[in-house]
């Protein structure tokens, strides 16, 4: 049994709130996140503090890249695209916070993109079902089939950082963000299940409890103001 949270986005206030639910209800279960820990919302700094204060697993996000990549390869697409969704909240967030900063970068550099666990597939945006026609017919017996995709397209706009294609059906429930929806919404053909709530606009932060594939209970925090108002 495992935890999800979706795209936090610098909203630190609502995430603690929110992990405080899950942690009454279920005080030992592993607790992940689909990343987009940083951007939109005013706590980018905070939030990963958090994350990693608590032990909370999380597979980046595109922001997140975004963000690591600005700093340590300014040259590349990623950098570049970061200009235009939402900077400028995290690099307020991470004034006169150098050394936690660079921490930071430094577990995205090295957070796995995906974690195959027992109870589904947790990644940011997902395994886009383009990338069937290639693949052998057995690749459900062996997911990381699909690794050297998911390597070369981390650019790419069907990338598992990006992509808003229909799911692939990999024969286990995806559990994604990325693709913003107002309440947390599975779709039966990819068994995907979508859980970035749009915090960041006023929504709610949302997480769902999973067991061996399946939804056994949905939590949800209306977003505070702290995190999305700047006063």
């Amino acid at each position: 049994m495992v935890a999800i949270i979706g795209d936090i986005h610098g909203c630190y206030f609502t995430l603690v709130e929110l992990y405080k639910k899950i942690i009454d209800s279920y005080p030992n279960i592993p607790v992940y996140t689909v990343g987009d820990l940083v951007d939109r919302g005013n706590h980018s700094c905070e939030v990963f503090n958090f994350i990693l204060d608590n032990n909370i697993i999380f597979a980046p996000g595109n922001h997140d890249y975004m963000f690591y990549h600005f700093f340590k390869e300014p040259q590349s697409v990623f950098a570049r695209s970061w200009f235009f969704n939402g900077n400028e909240s995290t690099l307020e967030s991470y004034e006169n916070r150098e050394t936690e900063m660079f921490r930071h970068i430094d577990v995205i550099r090295t957070a796995p993109l995906y974690y195959d666990t027992s109870d589904c597939f947790i990644s940011h945006a997902g395994i886009s079902a383009q990338y069937e026609k290639f693949l052998p017919s057995d690749y459900k017996s062996n997911l990381q089939m699909i690794d050297p995709f998911i390597l070369n397209d981390l650019r790419g706009d069907r990338g598992i950082l990006w992509t808003r294609d229909p799911l692939l059906n990999i024969g286990k429930l995806q559990v994604v963000g990325h693709t913003t929806k107002h309440e947390i919404t599975w779709v039966e053909e990819s068994d995907a299940v979508y859980i970035d709530t749009g915090v960041f606009l006023g929504n709610k932060l949302s997480a769902i409890i999973v067991h061996e594939n399946k939804i056994i209970e949905t939590l949800e925090e209306k977003a505070h103001m702290d995190d999305i108002i700047k006063y």
